[in-house]
């Protein structure tokens, strides 16, 4: 639980850049509004900016509720507030912690309130008819796209009592355009995309199935009217059209299985069943399947027990090579299952002057950014928002990449966004005509959607005028 006050030192002076303007005007102009901006691009100064304009110049508004992945509401909102002279003023306050520690945090007095996005619903039960919050922010705003979940139930709950909404993510459309539906309902209550989402879900989507599972197809034209609909209320931008980042290279690691690995994978993908040390693994579900396979990749797969059976030692070979050649620069790597980081972490150990980190805490970030950690590993959901990594280091690893498109973006960002000095160069290792193959175009495939809808939605600078 964090109070953090203007007495704070030393303080930056915030020059913005033009885009940083005319995304600060339309803050503090419009009651609504969705800022699809890519990671690195400052939301968080250009939210706390327009905040700070609206409550202490125009006094439009009292109280401002910032809602955010925990990690990001532990830290990224306060250290953001104390870096810059010109938000001396605002006090921010995080709400974190026991149900006790949260119920001090809200009678503290304060300008803005950071709650993690897990306790949104007893912050809405805790207040009932009595939501004091006239201003929210939805700090990835992409986390509440299921319409399904109880994250969006609880805060469509209380959207009539607030007057104004700014919602921020560099991904508004994750995996497909369906995505962006509950987004913009939160935003402004379902005006333009339909009140309910099967209304949204028949307009613009064809149904077909595809392994015995419903798929929604977008229809021809969807996408333009889609954007043409949230294009009043939504902006966009890509980092590379206004800022000059590092480039960013991919390095794709080709890995061989041996003749018996091979054949372990090729009869599972073919008979769905894989015997290992006499464990029957099932997978009775597409899903379930691919998970198993990417497991395989890895070398080594779950059993209903949940015990590890190893298959092969390629890609952990792989990494290892990666490792030695880099010669001590560090290397942020991803891992996708928990025996990935405990392979990993059995294999580093005998290779003494490495220091070897999972990523967790905020002492380990600091320490990554001070270049002190060799390999740090982290999974990409933990990692994937607000955190500036991009200090410690400039190689990225995947040794299992995930299928969110949103995971993958992020987690990328933590390195390759502003402040980093170095060409970034992400390594994949990729089993060959695997699964890890199929990831990797699945991601590609999704980004290519996400991009159109980013593209139409770009702001028209030059035509508002801003100062």
């Amino acid at each position: 639980m964090t109070l953090l006050r203007a007495d704070v030192a030393p303080r930056e002076i915030f020059k913005p850049h033009a885009y940083q303007r005319y995304c600060i005007h339309r803050v503090v102009t419009d009651p609504i509004l969705g800022l699809f901006l890519d990671m690195g691009l400052g939301k968080t100064v250009i939210t706390l900016t327009g905040v700070n304009d609206l409550m202490y110049n125009r006094f439009a508004i009292r109280k401002t509720l910032v809602i955010a992945p925990k990690k990001v509401a532990e830290a990224t909102w306060t250290d953001e507030a104390a870096r810059w002279e010109h938000l001396r003023l605002l006090r921010v306050q995080t709400v974190l912690g026991t149900e006790r520690q949260r119920l001090r945090a809200l009678a503290t007095p304060a300008d803005i309130y950071v709650i993690g996005r897990d306790n949104l619903q007893w912050l809405v039960d805790h207040y009932r008819q009595a939501w004091p919050f006239d201003m929210v922010v939805l700090d990835e705003l992409s986390s509440f796209k299921n319409p399904s979940s109880n994250r969006f139930k609880a805060m469509r709950l209380v959207r009539p009592k607030i007057q104004r909404v700014l919602g921020l993510t560099g991904t508004p459309a994750p995996n497909s355009l369906l995505d962006v539906w509950a987004q913009v309902y939160l935003l402004d209550q379902g005006q333009r995309l339909y009140p309910k989402y099967e209304q949204f879900r028949s307009r613009y989507f064809d149904k077909a199935v595809w392994m015995d599972y419903p798929k929604y197809d977008a229809k021809i034209g969807a996408e333009d009217a889609i954007k043409a609909a949230i294009g009043d209320i939504c902006i966009s931008m890509k980092a590379e059209d206004y800022l000059e980042l590092p480039e960013l290279v991919q390095n794709r690691i080709p890995i061989e299985l041996d003749a018996k690995a091979r054949k372990a994978y090729r009869d599972f993908e073919r008979r769905q069943v894989l015997e290992l040390d006499g464990e029957v693994i099932t997978a009775a579900q597409a899903a379930a399947v691919t998970n198993k396979l990417l497991q395989m990749c890895a070398g080594a797969v779950y059993d209903e027990n949940r015990e590890v059976h190893e298959v092969h030692a390629a890609k952990i070979e792989a990494f290892l090579e990666l490792v030695e050649s880099l010669q001590g620069k560090p290397l942020l790597t991803f891992y996708g299952f928990q025996h990935d980081r405990d392979r990993i972490l059995k294999a580093l150990r005998k290779h003494k002057g490495l220091e070897v980190r999972e990523l967790k805490s905020a002492q380990d970030f600091a320490d990554w950014n001070a270049r002190k950690i060799h390999v740090g590993l982290a999974h990409p959901a933990s990692t994937a928002y607000g955190l500036n990594l991009q200090r410690g280091g400039n190689h990225i690893c995947w040794f299992t990449l995930p299928w969110s498109l949103e995971l993958y973006e992020q987690a990328q960002k933590r390195l390759h966004r502003q402040g980093q000095q170095e060409k970034v160069i992400e390594h994949l290792l990729m089993v060959k005509d695997s699964m890890d193959e199929e990831v990797a175009k699945r991601l590609e495939s999704k980004a290519k959607t996400q991009q159109a809808l980013i593209d139409a939605l770009k702001a028209r600078i030059e035509r508002v005028a801003t100062s």
